[in-house]
């Protein structure tokens, strides 16, 4: 349960924010959605994870769990702290598109900048920096150094690097730490200006009575410092590659399953050892956010986990995760912990078993419920109201999109269940999530600006398209919070810190 009080918000990654440097970042573009929040009535802001992402642009698929993503480090608030000139990156291409990420301009740009304020960083360090990398050390120092051999290796996955170092050898590790010491530096820099901005933003956007909800993946990348720093609480061969990796059983859309590639955790291991790596990863997470919304909340129950020589998810087989045990101990540790679990999808009686005795809020996703049937549990009247609902995620398509492009008869019965015509159903989905029983109502951006699917954030199982949505300048402006905040307040889910 993450509040008792009725309550709403919206769903937006950084990256979408409307910035004049290619991508969304944690400067003067998040103040001001934070601002519309506080006037819409909204008491939430969700958003994706926030780590860095490899060549593909997915946050769920990063170099670490515990590193932030450098591409939101505002480059204006880099100049207010003189480490940039507005020459430095005024004239730059980071893509041109108002309303796209382009991540190759971006990279690109963004590496020339930080090379800059590099510069003028290591001519008079902060004493504040040397106790940041004390403090997060836990994490900092494995992840500069494995960040600092890829770029050695020319982009090599580590289990692609000479065996030494692959292999954390500790003389090498140690001779490897002192020849690439400059680098490591540099990537410890970026995580303190992004940890220090970070801190900056967050008690902005709580100051305007609105508390963050950040996303905490389940798995993580096989080429991650993760892995390459703990390689024992995963299930390697001895060429240090996955054995077993993880995915989703075949299903009505998708005939040969999901094949994620994720390295599988060895649950055996990590109980012996007090789940002391994720005991770390979550309490970091709570450092970042005030909800943390875990995904795939069934793999913590059971996990499918397919052989790493398959092509395809068809042939995975079902294994116990920790269960009961393992969020028990959690708590223990860290105590009671605000948790969405995001639980969509076929549950079987031991996963909402699982759920009850966490107490976590469950997802109920709107564009999941018009199949004909009234006994469908995404229908607003089957709502728990310890529960999230939601118009859709980051993996659905915008509310335009789906109404579009969804089987008639769904649509069909939409428009009978919600009593809506259907060039009026998208503010009626919104008014039907905000209208439920769910404690909390939650809509993605898109569709409060009721765009259509060029705006879509991610289609699972594709490449290439995805993570590149952006909000345009002005587009959450004064009339739109205005007309969110007449909604919120007629469904009780106003936010008592409003300014209106």
């Amino acid at each position: 349960m993450i509040n008792d009080k009725r309550k709403s918000g919206i769903l937006l990654h950084i990256s979408s924010l409307p910035s004049p440097h290619g991508i969304g970042t944690l400067g003067q573009c998040a103040r001001e959605f934070a601002d519309f929040l506080k006037s819409a009535g909204q008491s939430y802001w969700q958003i994706l994870p926030v780590c860095p992402t490899d060549s593909a642009a997915s946050p769920y698929r990063s170099y670490s769990s515990f590193a932030g993503n450098p591409n939101f480090i505002d480059l204006d608030m880099l100049y207010e702290d003189r480490l940039l000139k507005k020459s430095d990156y005024k004239d730059l291409d980071f893509g041109k598109a108002e309303e796209s990420v382009n991540f190759k301009k971006l990279e690109k740009s963004r590496a020339r900048v930080f090379k800059t304020a590099f510069e003028a960083f290591t001519k008079k360090v902060p004493t504040e920096f040397y106790e940041f990398c004390e403090k997060e050390d836990y994490w900092l120092g494995d992840f500069s150094l494995f960040m600092a051999e890829r770029d050695q290796s020319g982009g090599k996955a580590w289990a692609d690097w000479q065996n030494d170092i692959k292999t954390r050898k500790p003389k090498e590790t140690e001779s490897e730490k002192q020849r690439l010491k400059k680098e490591i530096q540099y990537y410890k820099m970026l995580q303190y200006l992004f940890y220090r901005q970070w801190g900056q933003f967050k008690q902005y956007v709580n100051s305007q009575g609105v508390e963050i909800i950040g996303d905490l993946p389940i798995y993580v990348s096989c080429d991650s410092a993760d892995v390459w720093a703990a390689p024992q609480n995963f299930f390697l061969d001895s060429n240090c590659r996955p054995v077993e990796v993880a995915g989703c059983p075949p299903d009505s859309f998708t005939p040969e399953g999901q094949l994620w590639g994720n390295p599988l955790y060895d649950w055996d291991y990590m109980r012996r050892d007090n789940y002391s790596w994720w005991v770390k990863r979550i309490s970091h997470a709570t450092k970042l956010y005030d909800v943390i919304r875990i995904d795939h909340f069934r793999g913590f129950e059971s996990y499918y986990a397919i052989d790493a020589a398959e092509s395809t998810a068809v042939n995975g087989v079902w294994k116990k995760g920790p269960g009961a045990d393992f969020f028990d101990l959690v708590r223990e540790r860290l105590g009671k912990l605000n948790i969405i679990a995001e639980d969509l999808g076929y549950l079987t009686p031991a996963v909402k078993e699982l759920l009850e005795h966490t107490g976590f809020a469950g997802m109920n996703v709107l564009q999941f419920a018009f199949d004909g049937s009234a006994e469908n549990e995404y229908l607003p009247h089957n709502y728990e109201k310890n529960s999230i609902a939601y118009t859709g995620t980051h993996d659905n398509d915008t509310l335009v999109g789906f109404i579009k492009n969804a089987a008639p008869h769904d649509i069909d019965f939409a428009c009978k269940y919600l009593n809506s015509p259907k060039d009026e159903l998208n503010s009626s989905m919104i008014r039907a999530v905000w209208a439920s029983t769910s404690r909390t109502a939650v809509a993605q951006a898109q569709d409060i600006l009721g765009l259509g699917s060029y705006a879509r954030m991610n289609t699972p199982s594709t490449v290439g398209a995805n993570w590149r949505w952006r909000a345009k300048p002005g587009a959450f402006c004064p009339e739109l919070g205005a007309k969110l905040y007449d909604l919120t307040r007629l469904y009780g889910r106003l936010n008592n810190e409003s300014g209106l």
